[in-house]
């Protein structure tokens, strides 16, 4: 990962670093360069960031008392770790992210459970927990109330750590807008317009002023992105709780004039389909969406009965064995999903197109299909068709994505993490 450099204009100001705007930008330097290392010591972040040594030690001093950052074991410059002073080799003292005092909450909300993940600063976890809603359609209330109830969990538990909370990130599975954020249409619960923030602070005040209500899909795709090296340009598209996505582009996720690109699964594809809960007709989740396929797969009492998560997993395990009807019902919603990815691939030119959820286990199938659709390798031809790779994340791909979004921007400000 490429971090970002010193200020060119850093030999005019490191004696005092008077601008509050250059420091703030070299302590984020620093700080990333050390999230990424584990360890450094001040004379390899200066040579690995661009920093003077000077402007190194007067950083690293501030962030040492505001205890971002703490010493490490000194080592030797061969990399042996110096157990005294009259060792052979002059010591390095090492520097490693610390932050002890604070953590980083996730909430998430799919169609069947509230996941809960408490973090350290650079993402290792505390604490995770899960907690079935029932899927209660139509009903926003005691879905809140399961949400509150695993909100309470990880406050108490990061206050017995003597942590402070320093990002708070609900993600939901649905499109997200408006100022203040709320749920537009959650499909798969049968949700309108719904202020998840305000209904969770209404049952536990302890829910700070900063916490945000993020759709999944763009922390689900940036949180593969990283895993990808040397592409920026991408389309993810992936199927747990309805069909979500993202297009990233230049590395840089399209959001839109009303934040809502990336909702393929309401892509318009069936001249005169049927009516889908955002109003329009023969959207992609209609033929394609888990419902639709578990019913034709014959599924539906495995989804009442046990959860959306379970009937998927036997969908997918059907499949993968060649059961017949499971088999059909997955070819027919192939045809619509590549249908949908081969218009996105003409629209954005991606290098990669991702597939997450449980279609990370089918990946192969859509990857045979839409390569049958490309056009044949030429004399002369331009374009291809970009790669089918399966997800890597799974079903946490959002909250490692939040995990993420959220330490980059506690980052982007360090000593705002004080003790």
């Amino acid at each position: 990962m490429a971090f970002p450099r010193g200020s060119e204009n850093e030999a005019e100001q490191s004696s005092t670093l008077v601008s509050g705007d250059v420091r703030r930008h070299n302590l984020s330097v620093v700080a990333r360069f050390l999230l990424e290392n584990q360890a450094a010591s001040r004379s390899q972040i200066a040579k690995g960031t661009g920093l003077t040594r000077g402007s190194v030690t007067a950083l690293t001093a501030l962030m040492l008392e505001s205890g971002l950052i703490s010493e490490a074991e000194p080592k030797t410059p061969s990399g042996v770790v110096q157990e005294n002073a009259k060792g052979k080799g002059r010591p390095l003292t090492l520097l490693a992210l610390a932050a002890d005092h604070v953590a980083i909450l996730v909430l998430q909300l799919d169609a069947d459970k509230v996941t809960g993940l408490l973090t350290t600063l650079a993402g290792e976890p505390l604490l995770r927990m899960a907690q079935s809603h029932g899927r209660p359609m139509g009903q926003p209330e005691p879905i809140l109330d399961q949400l509150a109830a695993v909100f309470g969990q990880l406050v108490d538990a990061a206050r017995a750590l003597g942590r402070s909370l320093v990002d708070v990130t609900v993600v939901v599975f649905a499109p997200v807008g408006g100022e203040p954020a709320v749920v537009l249409a959650d499909t798969d619960l049968g949700w309108w317009s719904v202020d998840v923030l305000a209904g969770l602070r209404r049952r536990d005040p302890r829910l700070p002023d900063f916490a945000r209500l993020v759709p999944d899909s763009i922390l689900a795709a940036q949180a593969e992105l990283d895993l990808l090296p040397d592409v920026q340009d991408l389309i993810y598209m992936k199927s747990n709780s309805g069909i979500g996505g993202a297009i990233i582009s230049g590395g840089i996720a399209i959001e839109g004039a009303h934040k809502l690109a990336g909702a393929l699964g309401h892509l318009p594809l069936v001249p005169g389909g049927e009516l889908c809960g955002c109003g329009q007709h023969g959207c992609l989740v209609t033929v394609a969406g888990p419902d639709a396929i578990l019913a034709a797969a014959g599924l539906t009492d495995i989804l009442i009965r046990d959860g959306l998560t379970a009937a998927l997993s036997e969908l997918t395990t059907r499949i993968l064995a060649g059961e017949p009807r499971a088999t059909a019902a997955w070819d027919t919603a192939v045809e619509w999903i590549c249908r949908a990815l081969q218009i996105l691939a003409m629209s954005f030119d991606p290098q990669i197109i991702v597939l997450g959820g449980y279609w990370a286990h089918l990946a192969h199938t859509v990857k045979e299909r839409l390569e049958q659709g490309w056009p044949q390798p030429m004399s002369g031809q331009l374009w291809v068709g970009p790669t089918v790779v399966a997800g890597q994340l799974a079903d946490d791909a959002a909250l490692f994505g939040a995990v993420r979004d959220a330490r980059d921007r506690a980052l982007m400000d360090p000593l705002k993490i004080s003790i």
